[in-house]
């Protein structure tokens, strides 16, 4: 099938029908910290405990994590659409006016409701992007968080909370 702008537009609009939690990679440069808002994040295994994140090849935070050899995946809260429009934008400190603590080696954002710190295992081609297989070093929660959502390329929050779902 030949890609046509039309295609591309369709496709992205059908996948915003996805509903995603809302995060942002940090890592670093040198002694700088980069980072990026991202909802191409997964969980992979349990045994090792591994998750993968996407990034797009034309981001610097794709080269830094490749240089660095370590990130942090920070889940965003509901109260923390703001984080999430300031590392989505293209501009010189991300960092600016966010507090931060550096964990294993890559700033991690306070306010993120999750924390999980990865080493880089493996990095594979995607098309665009690069798939990041990271090995979790760190990771935590806050209580009682609720996640930023990504849908319909808008920023959202979850309804009542349900039932747990359990698996054998």
């Amino acid at each position: 099938m030949i890609e046509t702008h039309d295609t591309t537009v369709t496709f992205r609009a059908t996948m915003s029908r996805l509903a995603t939690g809302v995060s942002v990679i940090t890592t670093r440069s040198g002694s700088a910290p980069i980072g990026m808002t991202a909802s191409a994040v997964t969980a992979l295994s349990l045994s090792p405990l591994q998750l993968i994140v996407c990034i797009s090849n034309h981001l610097y935070t794709r080269t830094a994590i490749a240089e660095h050899g370590r990130f942090a995946v920070n889940v965003l809260g509901e109260e923390s659409e703001h984080l999430a429009r300031n590392f989505a934008a293209s501009k010189p400190d991300k960092f600016a006016g966010v507090e931060t603590h550096d964990d294993h080696g890559v700033p991690v954002l306070k306010d993120a409701i999750a924390a999980v710190v990865c080493d880089v295992a493996d990095a594979l081609p995607g098309g665009d992007h690069t798939i990041f297989v990271g090995d979790v070093r760190y990771f935590d929660h806050r209580a009682g968080g609720r996640p930023l959502v990504y849908f319909a390329g808008g920023f959202g929050s979850l309804g009542s909370p349900k039932e747990p779902v359990t698996t054998a």
